[in-house]
């Protein structure tokens, strides 16, 4: 079984190792240990994935601990609708915000052509 040291890992996903340790602090990732040094399993590595992929589309790690949670225990319909429900609205809350980047875009790209018809303008004076 492959395993993976902490210094492997923050390599990997250029992060520190402090990083690491406080994801482990919170109760996300489990590594086990051999003296002092802390091993981690694939599944750390996955989880660790999973939780820098979530907080960089604004998911907190409450949330993150939730869904976590939701999956590693039996799935019963009820924590399925609610592993949905998080879903639905983390998945509203992300169109809102891209909905206002294609704005803000549009208007940037709006104000670019007119300082560059500014300029053109200028030049044939």
């Amino acid at each position: 079984m492959e395993t993976f040291k902490i210094s492997e890992l923050a390599k990997e996903f250029d992060i520190t190792t402090r990083s690491i340790r406080f994801y482990e602090d919170v109760g996300l990732l489990h590594p086990s240990r051999k003296g002092s040094t802390r091993i981690y399993q694939h599944r750390d590595k996955v989880r660790l994935k999973l939780i820098l992929r979530g907080k960089r589309l604004g998911f907190s790690l409450a949330e993150i601990r939730e869904l976590f949670e939701l999956y590693d225990t039996d799935q019963s319909k009820n924590q399925l609708h609610e592993m949905l429900r998080i879903i639905d609205d983390k998945q509203a809350i992300l169109q809102r915000q891209l909905d206002d980047i294609n704005a803000v875009m549009n208007e940037l790209q709006t104000a670019k052509a007119r300082c560059k018809q500014a300029l053109i303008d200028s030049s044939n004076l």
